[in-house]
């Protein structure tokens, strides 16, 4: 840790200092903002006393209220760290949205009257208060608020509990999760573990036995001061069960003691930077016991109907293994039945390596298990946090059990039924379905990278994540929220004042940024306002996007160029981002610093910044291009910048798509990056001094940069070679162009837009001019057809072609414009 950074909170809620939660006003503390926005009446936050900053402590809250038929009841939730509530027994949501530190975002459910009774109803919330540094949540003290209204009064409510009109809730440790555990990995929380009896899961229920009483003594409340509420802004996430597809095996395993466990830095490298519970102190180590399990037998299945194994048992020492059929991330849940005391071993993955899960084997930085210990009884279990996968291996480590029902409830961002694509080609079909997936999954309330490892809000990927958002959802929502918790914070704590974090919301102890995600941030914002976004938002921004510029300029040199960039230089996951390729001067970030100037120049009318944004451009092909490539790196030899020889494939896309270069400046270049790279280029023959790019991002570059410049066709075969493959395998889209990382990044949704534009034709929707533009190209398709939501209509084009003609039926939103511009060879003929 570089420093430690103190933050003062009202009354109890003091914190650490090296808890490090954001601006220098608590969160705690009341504000104007609050007070002109009462999203609550009279609840106010409440823990167990005392406990506020205790690790991995999850409580369950409950309250009565009464309804009758017509009534309106509405729960608003707001919590640290995260909830669950269920309403009767039934499941009602998830969340929170997250927001900047010191900043609470609330939910508002409205159940439908299916959900309610007609007299005592019976709501339940879980709270889990993680209170340790991820890039997934914050670390701010546990804590809910909530409070029910009935025809807008409120009958219960956290920390008011004045008079009879109004319910109090009561809270109970939930002692069935054990708190010491492992983390899930080094940018997540906890991982989960339960020892339940029969009886620790019928409090939600309502369910009031004496076991169940005698087991759920109330702790005590403190009620806090008020906090800073927001509204929620986005949608609910998708909640919809889904169940296995196939069983793909059974089996039986036994324990074989590795020579060495593999520890991850989130168990060996506790301490100041990465919180959670020393290993020592953990009494229950399951990624051990994944790495110990070996199949003694299997036997391959792929029995279509699951419900065939309902009731089946398990015995110790066997295994069931399940396919979800696609990738899908959610709340893993099953229906169990057991007779003696069992443990059950929930191991899961995105993709089987050989014929079997082995997650730990695969991809050793997060713990892919949720362990059960069960005592004789029936049980409806549900995990509390999402994970991501496509198999599913359910182990009986000790007693037997009859697993009645596997599912998933599905935590997925919902997708307009206006957006759609379909074509000719089944293999694109299946690259578009993979592109929605991917895109739900890591679109629940901001934009994350994966659903998996991290959920973390990165800049860069989100870049791409946003532009996808307005045409399969028809609004900017999640872009609202994840620009706007960018800029509440008066400050970000541990990196360089006028930097921004590369993540957000986010807790990083280490002081790590990169400065490359930073100017994407400018060009995300900049799409954003070009796309209709909040104009007070981007206007509340500019602040932060000149005082990034200046801490930027501090690093230019005397060309004018960005040099020794402090932190973590990414460019883009090959060998551009190695530390040799990335200092003392990096070209490709260069090109990226002009491009993030020129955007901010268009932002807000500032030819300053479009002058310096040209003259680096300019420097940059005078350093930067060697006659046949545009090289990585500048070394200083004598005071003087030289070239290196480090040359990388994704600094080409780079040049090109943030405009350093064009087919008509640089065209030798362009025509062997048409001829001799992409999908099928053999680096270890064809240009082996020129490093291959990754799918993140010089991939989805280049791409972009054929479609710029016409190359559809091109573009359509190359989708096919980069992506099918990785639909076929997982229904997602991944993060590498192979399999060792995540399977599912956000990013690579923005494959879907490719489709709308480069192959539909749906080229361009200018939503301040209400212009759309349609261009037809000469892609090797019989048809195509699909449509985008755009305000309360659509857009919807579909065409077919043959015999030289292109048949045609456009439709478009009232108020708007089109022009159609016809680059096929064949002859445009309107239906």
């Amino acid at each position: 840790m570089t420093r430690r950074l103190s933050l003062l909170l009202a009354g109890a809620f003091a914190l650490a200092s090296f808890f490090r939660v954001g601006p220098s006003v608590g969160p705690f503390a009341a504000s104007a903002a609050a007070a002109q926005t009462p999203l609550v009446e009279r609840a106010r936050p409440v823990w167990a006393e005392g406990r506020e900053k205790e690790m991995n402590l999850t409580l369950g809250f409950a309250t009565e209220f009464t309804a009758r038929a017509g009534q309106k009841i509405a729960v608003k939730i707001a919590a640290s760290t995260i909830y669950r509530v269920w309403l009767n027994g039934e499941f009602l949501g998830s969340g929170p949205a997250r927001a900047a530190h010191g900043f609470y975002r609330v939910d508002e459910y409205r159940p439908a009257p299916k959900h309610l009774r007609d007299g005592a109803n019976f709501l339940a919330i879980e709270v889990a208060g993680y209170n340790i540094n991820s890039f997934y949540t914050l670390n701010q003290p546990s804590f809910l608020l909530s409070e029910v209204t009935r025809d807008g009064q409120v009958v219960a409510a956290t920390g008011d509990a004045s008079g009879e009109t109004v319910a109090a809730f009561r809270a109970q440790i939930v002692k069935e999760r054990v708190q010491k555990v492992e983390r899930y990995s080094a940018q997540r929380t906890f991982t989960e573990y339960y020892k339940m009896e029969q009886e620790d899961y019928d409090w939600w229920r309502g369910k009031k036995s004496a076991a169940v009483q005698s087991k759920r003594a109330a702790v005590p409340l403190k009620t806090f001061p008020p906090l800073r509420l927001l509204p929620r802004h986005v949608k609910f996430p998708d909640f919809a069960v889904v169940t296995p597809t196939v069983v793909y095996s059974e089996g039986t395993f036994t324990h074989k003691k590795p020579e060495r466990y593999y520890k991850n830095r989130s168990l060996t490298q506790i301490g100041p930077q990465i919180l959670g519970f020393r290993e020592r102190s953990i009494p229950v180590k399951p990624s051990f016991e994944a790495q110990e399990i070996v199949n003694t037998s299997q036997q391959i299945l792929r029995v279509k109907n699951s419900a065939a194994f309902a009731g089946k048992t398990l015995a110790k020492d066997t295994f069931r293994t399940y396919d979800f059929g696609v990738n899908l991330t959610g709340f893993l849940g099953a229906k169990i039945k057991c007779t003696t005391p069992s443990r059950i071993f929930f191991y899961f993955d995105e993709m089987l390596t050989g014929d079997d899960v082995r997650a730990k084997e695969r991809q050793g930085s997060v713990n892919n298990q949720i362990v059960y210990e069960l005592a004789p009884g029936e049980y409806d279990l549900e995990s509390i946090e999402a994970y991501t996968f496509r198999y599913l291996k359910i182990l009986v480590t000790e007693g037997e059990c009859k697993l009645e029902a596997v599912h998933l409830r599905e935590f997925a961002y919902p997708v307009d039924p206006r957006a759609t694509f379909v074509s000719s080609d089944e293999k694109l079909n299946a690259i578009y379905a993979a592109a929605v997936q991917t895109f739900r999954q890591n679109t629940v309330d901001v934009f994350m990278d994966c659903p998996s490892r991290e959920r973390a809000g990165w800049l860069c990927d989100s870049y791409f994540t946003a532009i996808v958002e307005q045409e399969l959802t028809g609004a900017s929502d999640v872009a609202r929220n994840f620009y706007e918790n960018y800029a509440l914070p008066k400050r970000f704590p541990a990196i360089p004042d006028g930097m921004l974090p590369m993540c957000y919301p986010a807790d990083n102890h280490t002081g790590q940024f990169i400065p490359n995600w930073a100017m994407w941030f400018v060009l995300q914002v900049e799409d954003y306002s070009r796309r209709g976004g909040d104009p007070a938002l981007v206007q509340q921004l500019r602040p932060r996007i000149e005082k990034l510029l200046a801490y930027f300029a501090t690093y230019e040199n005397t060309d004018g160029l960005l040099e020794n960039l402090k932190k973590w230089i990414f460019v883009e996951w090959s060998q551009a981002n190695h530390h040799t390729f990335v200092r003392p001067v990096n070209y490709p970030t260069n090109m990226l610093y002009s491009a993030a100037l020129r955007a901010a120049a268009n932002l807000y009318n500032n030819e300053a910044f479009a002058k310096k944004a040209e003259k680096i451009k300019n420097t940059i092909l005078r350093q930067s291009y060697n006659g046949e490539f545009f090289i990585d790196t500048g070394l200083r030899e004598n005071g003087k910048i030289v070239r290196s020889q480090n040359i990388t494939e994704v600094c080409q896309y780079y040049a090109f798509f943030f405009d350093i270069a064009t087919p008509e400046t640089h065209p030798a270049l362009w025509q062997k990056l048409l001829r001799e790279f992409g999908p099928n280029r053999d680096a270890a023959k064809v240009w082996p001094n020129v490093h291959k790019a990754n799918a993140f991002i010089g991939n989805y570059l280049r791409v972009d940069v054929l479609a710029r410049h016409g190359r559809q066709a091109q573009l359509l075969s190359e989708t096919r070679d980069y992506f099918y493959w990785m639909a076929e395998r997982t229904g997602t889209l991944w993060e590498h162009q192979n399999t060792g990382a995540s399977s599912n990044h956000g990013f690579a949704s923005y494959i879907a837009h490719v489709l709308w534009r480069d192959v539909l034709g749906i080229y361009k929707i200018d939503y301040l001019k209400k212009e759309i533009s349609v261009r037809f190209s000469d892609v090797p398709l019989a048809s195509c057809a699909g449509s985008l939501p755009v305000g309360d209509g659509k857009v919807a084009l579909e065409w077919s072609r043959a015999n030289g003609e292109l048949k045609y039926k456009l439709q478009i939103p009232s108020g708007y414009k089109v022009k159609i511009e016809n680059r096929s060879k064949d002859r445009l003929i309107e239906k």
